[in-house]
């Protein structure tokens, strides 16, 4: 058993993954009553922002390996929620802090997981899984008190995110309208993060709506912009929810902005193809070039899915990532729409890339401005097929 600072008595358990590596540890968090867990294993290299992660519904599905080994210590509190509740399956840690300190702490992330029925482990050698996710990929896991052969099992029959609608478990069940400023935006839900809504708010009104909205019912409330967010899952599953976007870039009057999934989604309505990576991008310290400057910027990304190069249409590259060239960002040739592969909105952070936010700003004045503004123009003085930086394309 791998030694654990502290006195808190935890039940030994066990991590076993589909292809049989085990590693042992001790539960905390909500424990099933049959010691079973399941998920995709995948790791994230966050320093810090573990409340953010674990409540970014993007996770649905997937348990969250943290290589940074001590996660806990400062806590938790509802402001750092990105969503009600986490959508997580499961939570691995390397040290669980069991005496947090921090000034903003309403309470420690053991008594949130147990709280939101989120099961974790603790005391694994996360350096050795995250080598392993690293060189085999991402794979289907089991964890808690169940016995070694029993997870095994359980981890073998576990689904992987692999043309999933994870989506429809995560959206709002409902419109709902937050914000206060000058435009009108409506966002789709597909798993849309906090810090997100509150970016948007800044700019517009914004109306929040089910993953499940037509487009015309969309365009019937006659936004200034279309975002589209984050979600869980594969992309080629939602071929539904491409249609209505297809619809959307059709009608080619109002400007889109995508964000993680929502690139993926708007990058697939106008013609590409997406593919699943070995073990995904999840982590605060992304480094991306921004094809237009040269600058290179630090991001937070959380995604398992990219878009294929080889099929780009009418589409120009905005952004690309340093470490595997990856595509980052996208911009339309012909058309007002735009998107990025990471999250410029970044609870905690990095900010580096939340000029996005006044980027979708200035499209939506080039466009016409707040809500049918003069259509040459607006302080931006951008050009209606303007792209990022006010570049025409």
């Amino acid at each position: 058993m791998s030694p654990r600072l502290g006195t808190v008595h935890r039940e030994p358990a066990l991590l076993v993954l589909a292809d049989g590596s085990v590693f042992e540890g001790e539960a905390f968090g909500a424990v099933p009553d049959d010691g079973i867990s399941t998920g995709e294993a995948v790791f994230n290299t966050v320093l810090s922002g573990y409340q953010e992660v674990i409540t970014d519904p993007s996770y649905a599905g997937q348990v969250i390996a943290f290589t940074y080994p001590h996660i806990g210590n400062y806590g938790v509190n509802p402001t750092d929620d990105e969503a009600t509740r986490p959508h997580c399956s499961g939570v691995i840690v390397r040290d669980l802090a069991d005496a947090p300190s921090n000034w903003r702490s309403t309470g420690s992330l053991e008594e949130f997981l147990a709280a939101h029925g989120v099961s974790g482990i603790t005391g694994i050698d996360t350096r050795r899984l995250t080598r392993h996710l690293r060189d085999h990929g991402s794979v289907p896991c089991a964890f808690g008190t169940a016995s070694e052969s029993v997870l095994l099992a359980a981890a073998r029959s576990a689904v992987p995110t692999d043309g999933r609608d994870l989506v429809s478990t995560v959206t709002t069940p409902a419109m709902f309208t937050r914000g206060s400023g000058p435009y009108r935006v409506v966002a789709y839900d597909f798993g849309i993060k906090e810090a997100m809504v509150r970016q948007l708010g800044d700019l517009a009104t914004v109306t929040v709506v089910p993953a499940s909205t037509p487009a015309d019912a969309v365009l019937d409330l006659g936004p200034d912009g279309i975002f589209l967010s984050n979600g869980p899952g594969d992309p080629a599953a939602l071929p539904g929810i491409i249609s209505e976007v297809r619809r959307l870039v059709d009608h080619g009057t109002v400007p889109i902005f995508g964000i993680c999934l929502g690139h993926q989604l708007l990058a697939s309505a106008l013609g590409a193809t997406t593919y699943k990576l070995p073990f995904g991008h999840h982590g605060g310290n992304h480094p991306v070039k921004r094809l237009s400057t040269g600058r290179v910027e630090i991001t937070s990304q959380n995604h398992n899915y990219a878009v294929a190069a080889d099929s780009l249409g009418a589409t120009e590259v905005t952004h690309v990532n340093l470490n595997d060239g990856v595509i980052e960002g996208l911009w339309s040739t012909d058309l007002p729409a735009f998107s990025v592969q990471y999250h410029p909105e970044a609870g905690p952070g990095p900010h580096d890339a939340r000029y996005l936010f006044e980027e979708f700003r200035m499209l939506m004045d080039a466009n016409g401005g707040p809500s049918g503004a003069d259509a040459n123009g607006g302080p931006s003085g951008a050009d209606a097929n303007g792209g990022p930086d006010g570049q025409v394309r």
